[in-house]
């Protein structure tokens, strides 16, 4: 059975899987702190649209809440464990939304319609910055319906990503970021392309590039922002040539399967 994937940019992406659609890491700002869009269009407001999301970590351009209160009334949240306790505002906003909330932890699932959400880990700081202690881990989520995608939320290559993934058929990879430094915790384009050759899947969408960027830094290795993407593409030919690589535009969609 195909499974639709939309990217609206960064690592917002709609998955939609035998009549189920999920939504991931909404973030539907023009500007975030010091950020801006500068690729793609706001999403529009069918992008909002969702049978649940999934939330992979508390960082703000991960969680965000100016687009959580965008979700129509009742719509289902998917987040790290004690999320609604390390994030100011956002009990409130899941009150004044009537949203649903599920709580995971790795190795926690989730059923979402007809479709099985799993909760994996995921190598990342997963505070919410500049808060903390960490109270909520950060995950990555594996949808299991007609076939099995894997988004990885914002995480590192670690020992064991494959094992506990288990086999899927489409990975939605983060191979940037929003700035010219990546730390660590992070995936650039080789990195994610060294995990999709252990993932093995039929199909890959490279996420979380090319869309936002820190205000006054346009001329700043401006090839971090422009190339993750194509440089994805190039390293999985070389590391995963199996696989079909899809790199879309904002907005843009693909189905696979």
């Amino acid at each position: 059975m195909p499974v639709g994937i939309t990217w609206w940019g960064h690592a917002t992406c709609t998955v939609e899987d035998s009549g189920v659609r999920l939504l991931t890491d909404p973030l539907f700002g023009r500007r975030l702190a010091h950020l801006r869009r500068r690729r793609g269009a706001v999403p529009p407001p069918e992008a909002a649209v969702a049978d649940a999301v999934l939330v992979s970590h508390l960082h703000a351009d991960h969680l965000h809440l100016p687009s959580l209160a965008r979700l129509a009334t009742g719509t289902r949240l998917l987040l790290p464990r004690n999320a609604r306790r390390a994030v100011p505002g956002l009990a409130r906003l899941v009150r004044e939304r009537g949203l649903s909330v599920t709580e995971l932890a790795p190795g926690d699932a989730a059923a979402v319609g007809g479709v099985r959400v799993r909760a994996v880990s995921a190598r990342h700081d997963g505070r919410r910055l500049p808060f903390g202690p960490q109270r909520s881990p950060a995950l990555g989520f594996v949808v299991e319906g007609s076939a099995r995608t894997y988004f990885a939320g914002d995480t590192g290559l670690f020992e064991g990503m494959a094992a506990e993934v288990g086999p899927v058929d489409v990975a939605l990879l983060p191979v940037g970021g929003w700035g010219p430094y990546l730390g660590p915790g992070h995936l650039d384009a080789r990195g994610a392309a060294g995990a999709l050759a252990e993932l093995a899947p039929a199909a890959a969408v490279p996420v979380h590039y090319g869309t936002f960027w820190p205000v006054g830094m346009d001329a700043v290795r401006p090839h971090e922002f422009h190339a993750p993407g194509a440089e994805f593409v190039r390293h999985a030919g070389r590391l995963a040539p199996g696989v079909a690589v899809h790199r879309l535009d904002q907005g843009e969609g693909v189905v696979t399967g």
